[in-house]
């Protein structure tokens, strides 16, 4: 039999080598506990990382803080808010003149135009001169036939009665003609005048004086200034115009008597109101309004009360300050409180 004593450390072996080796895992995990509280309780100033500083500054590794670059093109408040910067054109209000008007169409005549008439009735047997030619007091412009069948009479002359130059010569040689027949008319081209007829709903608001800009198809967009010199006393019964004779400023040998012209009739005027361009200015539901950029680059929308308009600006009332700058290009796509970058 063998002794007891030779058999039990073998048998209690596989014991010892476990609780070694558990001995083993908890000193580890006890040492890996401890280097996590060490390492978490080093500031982060001191782990090396970098951590942002209020004012835009990073403090960086050891304590120190730098400034974060200057003049990157990013407003302040497109940094606070962390979005993109809506690129846009800006314009200040300013104190200036804006007129209301409208459009109609006239002639040009000359300013002095006379009409001469036969002294009797009979065949217009020739025409003498054309238009365009020049005439003096007296000079024979036509001659009438006023005979009858079976009688001969000598030719009557239509002298002229006036100097200056024939602008329209209604009749043709065979036409028959009585006194009451113009044969011919006589104008100085050295005046020459605006004829238009205004709509009835603005007849009310013509007056002498009243500025205007006149256009010519055959001389391009040039405008020529011209104001109102005449004005019928009555409208006319049919349809319901009012006659106005316009003046040119100056006159101009490229402007000829039958012209077509296009005039810009100025209705309303104010001088010294804020104005500003008509693009910048936006219609939603019934109201208006523009965006404001502020010095910190932020687009506020500011509701406004816009007065007389045209096809270029728009007076305001109402909601704006003179000097505030106002953007004009990029408003289609801004929302209220916005950050912008201005560009020219």
């Amino acid at each position: 039999m063998s002794d007891p004593e030779n058999r039990s450390p073998k048998k209690y072996r596989p014991v010892t080598l476990v609780i070694a080796l558990l001995s083993v895992v908890i000193a580890v995990l006890i040492g890996v506990s401890l280097l996590g509280k060490k390492t978490s309780s080093v500031p982060s100033g001191e782990a090396g990382g970098a951590v942002q500083g209020r004012g835009g500054g990073a403090v960086q590794a050891g304590g120190q803080e730098r400034q974060a670059p200057q003049g990157m093109g990013i407003p302040d408040g497109a940094a606070r808010s962390g979005r993109n910067a809506t690129v846009v054109r800006v314009t200040p209000v300013v104190l200036g003149l804006i007129e209301n008007y409208v459009v109609i169409n006239g002639d040009v005549l000359a300013s002095s135009q006379v009409s001469v008439f036969p002294t009797v009735g009979g065949r217009l047997a020739e025409l003498r001169l054309r238009i365009g030619d020049t005439v003096e007091r007296g000079t024979v412009i036509a001659a009438v036939d006023p005979s009858r069948p079976g009688e001969t009479y000598a030719l009557s002359p239509v002298p002229s009665t006036v100097s200056g130059t024939i602008v329209q010569l209604p009749v043709n040689p065979g036409d028959t003609v009585t006194a009451n027949t113009v044969i011919a008319v006589v104008g100085g081209l050295g005046d020459l005048v605006v004829e238009t007829y205004v709509p009835e709903r603005y007849a009310a608001l013509m007056r002498r004086g009243l500025g205007a800009e006149v256009r010519f198809s055959g001389l391009g967009d040039e405008p020529f200034a011209a104001r109102v010199d005449e004005l019928s006393p009555v409208l006319d019964p049919e349809s319901r115009t009012r006659r106005i004779t316009l003046r040119f400023a100056r006159q101009d040998s490229r402007i000829m008597p039958g012209m077509f012209a296009t005039i810009s009739l100025v209705t309303h005027a104010r001088s010294s109101v804020p104005v500003i361009p008509r693009a910048s200015v936006i219609n939603s539901y019934g109201s208006w309004f523009v965006f404001v950029v502020d010095e910190a680059s932020i687009a506020r929308r500011r509701e406004v009360v816009p007065g007389l308009e045209n096809e270029n600006y728009f007076e305001i009332v109402n909601g704006l300050e003179i000097g505030e700058q106002v953007v004009t290009a990029g408003q289609n796509f801004l929302s209220d409180n916005e950050p912008v970058r201005v560009v020219e």
